[in-house]
């Protein structure tokens, strides 16, 4: 055993090679099977999956051992039975041993008994011993091994079992399944132990209380007794002791009573059904003994108890089914005293429907029935007396299923089946015949047929018979009188049918049948509704009569019957028949069941007609024959018919037949629904035999009833009497017309009083409807009638009545098709005439205008009825007969008609009604315009044909494009080929022509490019020969390979195809056909889609390529109409070639473009947007725009020239320049963004800058252009000013520069900003040249340039504009590097002598600035600088420019010397010291600013004058140190410390300035110091300082009066008392007195404080 562990465990590689032979000794064979059986256990373990067959290693390794077996095969069988001992073995292993064992036994037969007895030993306990979970596997296999051992060792086996079977001890199952297995493989040698098997098991049947234990039971008593009753069947075959057949019922018997009493009533299913199948072998054995039968019969009731519960029916019927046939076949009957209990149990299993579960109901019905014809042939009388008291019972199922084993007991083949007995059953089927239910009258019915199959005839002859008449004609009225629901409908078919079946079987098996039944089913041929019937009756009807006809011999010689029958109604009856022949292949074939029954009756319905009819009834008869309902044609079959009846008639002629036959037909027609193909065969049929009637009053009287009776509003009616009078007028025309007269002339006693409902209570009369019969009836009468007559009638009465019922009527569509039918259907009957000779059709002309009235009033996008179609057939119909249209009714009725239908939409080709109509109508379309064209062939013509189809050419809907195109094709066709090629065109008529029709070449539906591809070429082949340059063979082969193009689908290809075609066009047509040619593409653009536009304008730039240079003379004229239409265009490849086509132009004509462009109304829309970007686009195109845009700008600013040609006058055209900045801002901002501009950066940049200084100054904008600019309902949007886009199509170009520091410089210093305020612009500019000198690279060369020619320049707002950037010029070296300076010093002192203030103000700035850029120069320059600035000092106005002036000396100074400026600087120092006291802050501040550098500069020389112009000086100095301007109040106190080195007293110089003390306190300290000196020094000084002072306290500035105040208190502190003497202190009081009213707290109190001064030094007076 360690052994086979270790060898369990090795590689199955190891193994696969262990696969060879085996050892000889018996540890080698043990371990070679071990080894075989472990790949085995491998291999399964590898094909787990459920199903998976073994594999060929495992199938390889089990043939291996079975050979082993066949030499040693005790050796390898103990080897296997060894390898079964091994503990906890798999159970698939031991599936494997098991199997291999079983192989081994079956190939070797006779074993040794010893291993035989260990392996029974171990199978046995493996097969009782086998765990449950493993789903018995084991035990099975155990249990089949064993039975294989059973064969040749059957009784070291059967020893086996039967010791394990002991008696009152429930022993394992697998032992009873074994055994029933060895009965069943070895019946002979297991019936010695059958007895004793069958006595030990029933004394464990009370022991076995689980379910699966009695199944196992059941399962192996079905076994023993099938083998049981096998043994029997082969006594002679057995060489055991012989057991009879009674022995083994008694053993079995007990059995049988505990199954059925016991194990039968329990509650599993399982177990009931193992018990009810072993029941049918277990009385297989029972039944034949007589002893055991009766008490076998005892125990049926248990058996039928069991149709109560869950048990499927069919097993216990068929256990009872063996009972009854068992009991039958022993003439022992069950006893009578059960049989009402099985009948009651089998009867109800009939009549109730089988439960869900039950699956097998129909077998089990056909059980019963077996069960019950047992019991009718032991017990009839009981039997028909329980079913004739089941039938006393109401319900339905009951009598149903009575009647149906009622039936299976009649048909029962049976001798013993008494006539009493069939008595009996017709007294239970009778006693049902009132029942009315569906299921009942089917069954009722059968059970009638089967008497009559079964040879009961005389028994159904009187009440059966009349029975089927009855249900014959109840159920044929309830089919055609259907009320009830849908089940009920097909329950009442169900009965119909089994009638019609009863009725074949009846007549075809019972003779001498009654005439009451003959005349039934006559009657019901005739008046019944249900005609799915009449073929069963149409034969049975014919059986019937042949039987009649040839009756038996000794009938016929007892009676003497005729040819004839009984006939009713024989008109009625033919006319019956006929009408419904039409029909033939209905209701199963009823065609030539009707042809042979009227073939049978001939002699019975017209002798006359008899012979004929035996004639061509066969012909007709193999026609259908020949036919089936698929192949045959319905108007072929009714001409046969009708010309069969015309045969008929004419044998009759002379006699009323046809009136009888007429008045029958006339009478049937109310007897048929509408439509059907039988009522419009009866109308033809009525026409026909009336045409044949000789008394014309008869048929008056029959036509006028048939009006009356006719429903107008019923199509079919309508038309199938039209049809009759019609066909009546080839006979009767007279009459016919008469007749219409006179129905008129009753219905209508006027046209206001329309009472037609009088006469129809069912379905009253319209109107309209009746009218539009009357229209077609005369029409149907012109057409049949004779010609000669039609020629008298046509115009009156027959198109004059027509006329009068259309125009009296409300004209609705039905009227209005009538109409046309009728008009079609007389104008066809006029041409008809051969001899027409001069016919004139008088109503031809009011015809065709009520003709166009009805195109006119028709829908243009809907079909929904063929009036349409009617009216151009009509017209093309009237178009041919006498008198002929005129030319202008051709023209108007082409254009109706095509109105009317180019519109319509292509139907689907799901709706073939509609697209019937569709087809129809274009074809009648189509044949009118060509009959009408042939009237009207001329240039006028062709262009009236292309006016008419060009709003259809250029439709969006493919549909009418391609009509259009097709019809235009069409027409050019015959127009070509009826007229030539000479036609005299206007000019540019052919540019016209080809732009309509070359955008179509590009359609996206073939047909049309095919159809727009002939007109082309045909349009041009015109023109070729009218200008008599004919294509060359190369151009006509170019063409003809784009025609082949043009028929396929890539779009690419299609596209080049057309652009090649275009440019063979283009080669032909001269300038005005080519501008033509492109106003029709433009106009052609948005009419019909994306595709056709693409094509539009792909021939534009086509011809745009190849001829732009020779159409200067057209661009305008181009341009505008591409500006027209672009707006439309939605499409953005469309819209870019046009935008292409814009920009080829200006290639070669640029400022014609530009100024078309520029004239454009603002906003600016989206497609001159696009115009624009696309320029953006092409950075060449771009650049020359760019700089073309710039010129016209700065024209603006330059005087304007002469044109010197045409390109001039475009170029010097007036344009808004708002458009222009518009156009610069969005080219600056969608060029390049890589591309800087550096070369137009100057240009664009100033000129902007010109422009922006420009619209600061109202009075510069340029005037309003009325002479081209569009008026605006509205105002412009407020970003779209001057000034705004300037300032960002400025932006825009620094932005480009990509330099940060600039835009941070420029954000920083918000340049912007001040660019876009009016009053800071100039202050802008200036930051901006700034920045661009110092940032832009290539502008310093360029931009002084532009600004000394815009300082040059006759408009004042570019001087001051260019002067302000070149005021930063000129504190750059620029200029001097430039050599630019003296024309730019020039152009300043030109610029300060003018009367503008601000230029003046920035040319003194600007010439203060040389000091800045050029310092050398100031020198040279000094005497222009300084009398301009003198001047400008001088200069009365506004301060800005004396503020300037002094601000320029102030720079100027400082590159100066004392003797540079000689006696200037006198006069700047007066005038300078006039500034201090003026108002304006700015001139105050720079006059301290500027005095402070005069001191700066004195020397020697001016020395003692400056000195006193510092005295002069000196109040106001120390009175604006505190000036309300804090800048002027510190610029005054610096200049102040500057002045005091004038005074020459050391100790003044050295306290200026020096103090500790701050602000106001600093100084009053030195204030005080400087009136404490003058005290000591000069006291006259410092009395006149005070008389200054005082003048101040009047100043306008609060404080300066605060400030002279406390002056003139120090002052007065520090005068001397000689001094004071002097004062005039009255004065002085007043003077600070009014102080006391100032508005300002602190100049009161500081008056206040001075005045107390004042007095105490008046008192200190006083007391010297």
């Amino acid at each position: 055993m360690a052994e086979a562990a270790v060898d369990s465990n090795e590689d199955p590689s190891e193994e696969a090679e262990d696969l060879g032979q085996l050892q000889p000794d018996g540890g080698g064979t043990f371990q070679q099977v071990t080894n075989l059986l472990n790949i085995m256990d491998s291999e399964s373990a590898k094909t787990d999956p459920v199903g998976a067959g073994p594999s060929m290693r495992q199938t390889l390794a089990s043939v291996i051992i079975a050979e082993k077996a066949t030499a040693e095969p005790c050796v390898v069988m103990n080897a296997l039975i060894r390898c079964l001992q091994v503990p906890e073995i798999p159970t698939q292993r031991k599936v494997n041993i098991y199997n291999i064992l079983q192989e081994i036994v079956r190939q070797e037969g006779e074993l040794e008994e010893q291993c035989v007895q260990r392996l029974v030993a171990i199978a046995s306990k493996e097969m009782r011993e086998s765990p449950e979970t493993e789903g018995y596997v084991e035990a099975e296999v155990a249990s089949d091994t064993l039975v294989a051992l059973s064969r040749n060792h059957f009784s070291l086996v059967m020893y086996e079992l039967q010791h394990q079977l002991k008696p009152l001890d429930l022993t394992d199952e697998f032992v009873i399944v074994t055994l029933a297995k060895l009965a069943h493989g070895n019946v002979f040698e297991f019936m010695p132990y059958m007895g004793i098997t069958l006595a030990t098991i029933f004394t464990m049947l009370r022991l076995a209380g689980e379910a699966r234990m009695r199944q196992v039971i059941c399962g192996a008593m079905e076994t023993f007794c099938e083998m049981v009753q096998f043994y029997l069947k082969h006594l002679e075959d057995s060489v055991y002791p012989v057991m009879t057949e009674e022995q083994f019922a008694t053993k079995v018997f007990p059995m049988y009573r505990y199954f059925v009493t016991v194990w039968l009533r329990n509650h599993n299913p399982d177990v009931k059904l193992g018990v009810i199948k072993s029941l049918k072998p277990m009385l297989s054995l029972l039944l034949p003994n007589d002893d055991l039968r009766e008490q076998v019969y005892d125990y049926i009731p248990l058996l039928l108890a069991e149709y109560q519960g869950s048990l499927e029916a069919l097993f216990i019927t068929q256990v009872l089914r063996q009972i009854l046939e068992a009991s039958v076949t022993t003439c022992t009957p069950i006893p009578q005293m059960q049989l009402h209990t099985v009948f009651t149990e089998l009867h109800v299993q009939v009549c109730t429907k089988a439960p869900a579960q039950q699956q097998y109901g129909t077998q089990n019905l056909a059980e019963i029935v077996h069960c019950f014809l047992a019991l009718a042939r032991s017990y009839p009388k009981e039997l028909m007396k329980f079913f004739l008291s089941q039938t006393e019972m109401s319900k339905e199922a009951t009598r149903v299923g009575t009647l149906t084993l009622v039936r299976a007991v009649v048909s029962a083949d049976e001798p013993r089946m008494s006539v009493k007995t069939i008595n009996m059953a017709i007294r239970v089927v009778k006693n049902t015949l009132s029942d009315t239910r569906s299921k009942v009258r089917m069954a009722i019915l059968r059970i009638i047929g089967q008497l009559a199959e079964s040879g009961f005839q005389d028994k159904i002859r009187s009440w059966g018979l009349k029975y089927v008449s009855v249900q014959l004609t109840l159920s044929t009225y309830k089919l055609t009188n259907r009320r009830e629901s849908y089940q009920r409908d097909i329950e009442e078919k169900m009965v119909h049918r089994v009638t019609m079946d009863t009725v074949k079987t009846i007549t075809s098996s019972v003779r001498g049948m009654t005439n009451e039944f003959w005349v039934s089913l006559l009657c019901y041929i005739m008046e019944t509704d249900y005609t799915e019937a009449l073929t069963p009756i149409c034969i049975s009807l014919t059986n019937l009569a042949e039987q009649q006809l040839h009756p038996p011999d000794e009938e016929a010689n007892a009676g003497g019957r005729s040819r004839h029958v009984g006939l009713p109604a024989p008109h009625k009856l033919l006319a019956r028949l006929l009408v419904l022949m039409s029909s033939p292949y209905k209701g199963e074939g009823r065609g030539t069941a009707m042809l042979n029954l009227l073939r049978t009756l001939s002699h019975s319905i017209a002798p006359a007609m008899a012979d004929m009819w035996e004639l061509e009834i066969p012909l007709l008869v193999r026609y259908l024959e020949e036919h089936t309902e698929f192949t045959w044609n319905q108007k072929a079959w009714e001409d046969k018919l009708i010309q069969f009846l015309r045969n008929s008639l004419k044998k009759t002629r002379g006699s009323n037949w046809s009136l009888r036959l007429s008045k029958e037909l006339n009478n049937q027609i109310e007897s048929f629904e509408s439509p059907s193909l039988e009522k419009g065969f009866l109308y033809r049929a009525l026409g026909c035999s009336l045409a044949t009637g000789l008394e014309a009053d008869r048929v008056e009287v029959l036509l006028l009833e048939l009006l009356y009776k006719t429903d107008y509003g019923n199509d079919f009616d309508r038309e199938g009497v039209i049809l009759c009078f019609g066909l009546c007028a080839r006979g009767q025309v007279t009459t016919v017309l008469n007749v219409l007269n006179d129905f008129e002339d009753r219905i209508q006693e006027s046209e206001r009083s329309w009472q037609m409902g009088a006469w129809r209570k069912d379905h009253p009369w319209r109107r309209e409807t009746v009218k539009s019969a009357l229209m077609v009836m005369y029409s149907c009468v012109a057409t049949h009638c004779h010609p000669q007559a039609l020629l008298t009638h046509v115009d009156a009465p027959v198109t004059a009545k027509i006329i009068h019922h259309y125009t009296s009527s409300c004209q609705d569509i039905c009227l209005k098709m009538a109409f046309m039918k009728s008009v079609v259907q007389v104008t066809c009957a006029i041409r008809n005439v051969k001899d027409l000779e001069d016919f004139q059709f008088a109503q031809k002309t009011t015809l065709t205008a009520i003709i166009m009235g009805i195109i006119r009033a028709e829908p243009i996008d809907s079909l929904v009825s063929p009036v349409r179609t009617m009216a151009m057939d009509a017209l093309l119909q009237l178009s041919k007969v006498k008198p002929f249209y005129s030319t202008e009714e051709i023209s108007e009725l082409m254009d109706i008609s095509i109105h009317s239908l180019i519109s319509l939409q292509s139907p689907g080709e799901e709706n073939e009604s509609v697209k019937t109509l569709y087809t129809n109508a274009l074809r009648a379309l189509e044949q009118l315009m060509e009959g009408l064209m042939h009237r009207q062939l001329d240039p006028k013509g062709l262009q009236e044909m292309v006016h008419l189809l060009e709003k259809w050419i250029l439709s969006e809907r493919e549909g009418e494009r391609e009509k259009a195109m097709n019809l235009h094709a069409h027409l050019m066709q015959i127009y070509v080929q009826s007229t030539g090629v000479c036609i005299p065109l206007k000019l540019g008529q052919v540019g016209t022509l080809v732009g309509l029709i070359a955008p179509c070449t590009c359609d996206s539906h073939r047909r049309t490019r095919l159809a727009s591809t002939d007109v082309l070429f045909s349009l041009l082949d015109l023109h070729a020969s009218q200008t008599c340059t004919p294509w060359d063979a190369p151009t006509e082969l170019e063409l003809a390979s784009c025609k082949a193009d043009l028929r396929g689908w890539d779009p690419e290809t299609i596209f080049r195809a057309s652009t090649r075609i275009a440019q063979v066009a283009c080669l032909q047509l001269n300038c005005d056909e080519v501008a033509s040619l492109i106003q029709k593409l433009c106009e052609n653009i948005g009419a019909v889609n994306p595709q056709h536009d693409k094509a539009s304008v792909t021939w534009i730039g086509t011809f745009l390529q190849r001829r732009a240079k020779e159409l200067e003379d057209k661009v305008a004229e181009i341009l505008g109409t591409i500006l027209v239409h672009l707006p439309v265009v939605d499409h953005p490849e469309v819209r870019g070639l046009l935008v292409e086509g814009v920009l080829l132009l200006a290639h070669y004509h640029q400022e014609t473009v530009l100024t078309l462009l520029l004239r454009q109304p603002l906003p600016m829309e989206s497609h001159l947007t696009e115009v624009w970007l696309a320029v953006a686009a092409n950075m060449p195109a771009a650049r020359r725009v760019l700089r073309g845009l710039t010129d016209r700008l700065q024209s603006r600013f330059t005087p304007r020239a002469s044109a010197a040609s045409k390109a001039d006058v475009w170029r010097l055209a007036a344009v808004d320049p708002l458009m222009i900045l518009c156009t610069i801002h969005l080219l600056v901002e969608n060029v390049d963004k890589g591309d800087k501009l550096l070369d137009l950066f100057p240009d664009l940049m100033y000129t902007l800058l010109l422009q922006l200084g420009s619209s600061q100054d109202p009075e510069a904008v340029s005037p309003v252009l009325k002479t081209w600019r569009l008026v605006h309902t509205g105002t412009l949007p407020e970003d779209i000013n001057p000034q705004r886009v300037t300032i960002e199509s400025m932006q825009l170009l620094f932005e480009r520069l990509g330099s940060e520091r600039l835009a941070h410089a420029l954000e920083e210093q918000g340049v912007w900003a001040l660019l876009g305020g009016s009053s800071t612009f100039l202050q802008g500019v200036g930051l901006l040249a700034r920045l661009c000198i110092r940032d832009v690279e290539g502008s310093r060369q360029r931009l002084p340039e532009l600004v000394l020619r815009g300082m040059d320049s006759a408009v004042l707002a570019c001087r001051v504009s260019s002067t302000a950037v070149c005021v930063e010029f000129m504190s750059d070296p620029i200029l001097y590097q430039e050599k630019l300076l003296r024309p730019a010093v020039s152009l300043l002192e030109r610029g300060a002598e003018q009367q503008d203030e601000a230029l003046r103000v920035l040319s003194l700035r600007a010439l203060g600035n040389m000091a800045l850029g050029a310092p050398r120069k100031v020198r040279r320059y000094r005497k222009l600088l300084l009398e301009r600035c003198l001047c400008s000092l001088r200069a009365p106005g506004s301060p800005r420019v004396p503020s300037e002036a002094m601000e320029a000396l102030a720079k100027v100074l400082a590159e100066l010397r004392e003797g540079d400026m000689g006696s200037s600087f006198d006069a700047i120092s007066e005038q300078c010291r006039a500034f201090f006291d003026s108002e304006s802050e700015q001139l105050r501040l720079k006059a301290f600013l500027l005095f402070g550098k005069l001191a700066k500069v004195v020397r020697i020389s001016k020395r003692r004058f400056f000195k006193e112009e510092v005295k002069k000086a000196w109040v106001p100095l120390m009175l604006h140190c505190q000036d309300p301007c804090s800048d002027a109040a510190q610029a005054c106190m610096a200049t102040m410390y500057q002045c005091v080195r004038f005074w020459g007293w050391k100790g003044l110089e050295g306290s200026s300035g020096q103090s500790d003390v701050s602000g106001a306190d600093e100084m009053t300290v030195f204030q005080m110091t400087v009136c404490s000196i003058l005290t000591q020094k000069k006291p006259a000084v410092l009395y006149r300082f005070l008389l200054e002072t005082m003048t101040y306290v009047k100043s306008n500035f609060s404080r300066i009066r605060i400030a002279s105040c406390n002056l003139a208190g120090i002052i007065m502190k520090q005068m001397s008392a000689r001094y004071l003497k002097e004062l005039d202190f009255p004065a002085l009081r007043n003077s600070l007195q009014e102080l006391q009213l100032d508005s300002d707290p602190a100049v009161r109190k500081a008056a206040l404080e001075t005045l107390n001064i004042l007095d105490t030094c008046s008192q200190h007076q006083l007391l010297a």
